[in-house]
């Protein structure tokens, strides 16, 4: 077995070898590239495979370059990744991680470094419009192999045509496929069966040799074995389980794509051909012979026949009777008998302005891309209304944007895990802890989802007012910050952190100089009216006892 090239995290509580399975790893990503093993050697048999891998990713890149792709992929991506002057397109959100302040600040300087490292919030459109056409994303993480606790040292880009994901049956000391052991019925008949184990790594091919022929082997020079940490592998989560290949968004589009072209290519024939009226010559010949007849029909159209050229380069209308066009004129012999000589028009195309059918199969191809029909007429003027008049399309679509950045938030994860681990910040068993807690928040900037988020805030707010006589009683200020308003802890923290600063600045008076049941600001140093005094005490009601003294002082 030839040794991988790269480095593999090993998890330092290993599986209990009696904890067997017939079924492999989990195969969520849809890949069954197994590697079948000789007598002579191992090699990749999935050949057909790898070829089809190859050609879907060449098609799904010539599709967006066709501009109603284009314009549907620039949707997606725009609302997926949002470029602001001041934020990140993507910040880590670590409020429902159990884990101690001092390794949440660690976790995310080491998350600002991966970006930094990728350089994402320059080039973040680029590399989800990438995985977004290919339906892929390989990304080879750098360490130094003699300094590994330095952690990853620099990220490069693969190419999804040159990188294939392979599993492979690992061989026994026997040199026998499979793991001998007993099942849970076998051990009481006293048998044992063979489960397999599988061997997961990549395959690297610097220069594929495809679509005009080349092999891929697992131990030969063409390709190179890749350990499986060393590689951040990011689907876009459909398959074809079938055929056991990884697919684009851009493959529901294919046949809708292919429908537009054609339906464009014959109405543009259509119109060139039935554009124009054309005279229908009937050339009376007599009795001539045939060889005759067209001789003097030919003579005809060369002595009547009279063609304008215009030169587009410069600016000429010129005679040409050197060149015979057949979609201007028909020339047809009339014999004797007929109604002699006679020249009528073959009127052009009545329906040359029709685009229904266009307009049909720009919104399947839309439809098909996962973005709302609407988004294609671009002479309608853009309304903000309510919440309650938002489009159907507009909040499914909203909702697929979601799905896709939750998706390719695993790029992130992957990146973080070896980088915590190498750098000893995290032990492999504490990231499986920790990392179905931590989530990623993406800048927003769907108008309609701004609505909705201005809305769902005015209610939150009406709530808090009714809560606010209950607050330090039977709710807590904490419970209805984080429940009722939905902040986060590091909102919370950064919140707190603004108030204390602009009551130092004057900007918001001191709640301790408010006067807790008028509301009013109580005397501050610097106002004249007010300084140095102190608030004037509340008038008692005189008692009954004290009413009666000052009438017997009255009566003396």
């Amino acid at each position: 077995m030839a040794k991988l090239f790269g480095f593999s995290i090993d998890d330092s509580q290993k599986k209990s070898k009696s904890i067997v399975s017939p079924v492999p790893p989990s195969n969520e990503d849809g890949v069954d590239h197994y590697v079948s093993s000789g007598f002579y050697g191992q090699y990749v048999d999935i050949e057909g495979v790898y070829r089809t891998e190859y050609d879907l990713i060449r098609r799904y890149r010539e599709m967006a370059l066709h501009p109603e792709c284009d314009a549907a992929i620039e949707d997606v991506v725009n609302e997926a990744i949002v470029s602001d002057l001041y934020d990140s397109p993507i910040e880590i959100e670590l409020s429902n991680v159990n884990a101690s302040d001092k390794l949440k600040d660690k976790i995310r300087d080491e998350f600002k470094g991966i970006k930094e490292m990728m350089d994402f919030d320059k080039k973040s459109h680029e590399i989800l419009r990438n995985w977004y056409v290919d339906g892929r994303l390989y990304y080879h993480k750098v360490i130094d192999l003699k300094r590994p606790q330095d952690g990853i040292q620099e990220i490069r880009y693969i190419d999804p045509m040159k990188m294939r994901f392979v599993r492979q049956e690992k061989k026994n000391k026997n040199n026998s496929g499979g793991v001998v052991v007993k099942g849970p019925l076998d051990a009481k008949m006293g048998q044992k069966a063979a489960f397999p184990e599988i061997e997961e790594y990549y395959l690297f091919t610097p220069k594929p040799s495809y679509p005009t022929g080349g092999v891929f082997d697992g131990g030969g020079k063409q390709s190179i074995k890749i350990a499986k940490d060393a590689i951040t592998y990011v689907t876009s989560g459909l398959f074809d389980r079938n055929k056991g290949t990884c697919l684009s968004y851009m493959h529901k589009a294919i046949k809708a794509l292919n429908q537009l072209r054609m339906i464009e290519d014959s109405l543009v024939i259509y119109r060139l051909s039935r554009a124009p009226e054309r005279r229908i010559f009937y050339i009376d010949v007599g009795n001539l012979p045939k060889v005759k007849a067209e001789q003097y029909l030919k003579e005809v159209m060369s002595r009547y026949r009279n063609k304008l050229v215009y030169n587009a380069q410069t600016g000429e209308v010129r005679d040409d009777r050197k060149f015979m066009s057949m979609l201007e004129d028909f020339w047809l012999p009339r014999r004797e008998g007929g109604r002699g000589t006679e020249i009528t028009t073959l009127p052009g195309g009545q329906n040359l302005g029709e685009l229904a059918d266009i307009e049909y199969f720009q919104k399947k191809l839309y439809r098909a891309l996962g973005v709302p029909e609407s988004r294609i007429a671009n002479d309608g003027g853009f309304n903000l209304g309510r919440s309650s008049e938002i489009l159907r399309d507009e909040l499914k679509f909203s909702k697929f944007v979601g799905r896709l950045r939750k998706r390719f938030a695993n790029l992130f994860s992957d990146m973080l895990r070896t980088q915590l681990i190498l750098k000893n910040i995290v032990a492999p068993e504490d990231w499986d802890s920790i990392s179905d807690h931590i989530q990623y928040d993406f800048l927003y900037d769907n108008q309609f989802a701004e609505l909705k988020e201005t809305e769902l805030l005015n209610e939150r707010l009406g709530i808090l007012a009714t809560m606010e006589p209950y607050i330090g009683r039977f709710y807590s200020a904490e419970f209805a910050r984080k429940k009722v308003l939905r902040q986060t802890e590091q909102e919370i923290i950064e919140i707190d952190q603004q108030i204390k600063r602009e009551i130092e600045d004057g900007t918001i008076p001191d709640p301790a100089m408010v006067d807790p049941v008028t509301g009013e600001p109580l005397g501050m140093e610097g106002d004249p009216n007010t300084m140095g005094e102190l608030p004037a005490e509340p008038e008692v009601a005189p008692t009954q006892k004290q009413m009666g003294a000052d009438i017997k002082k009255a009566e003396i």
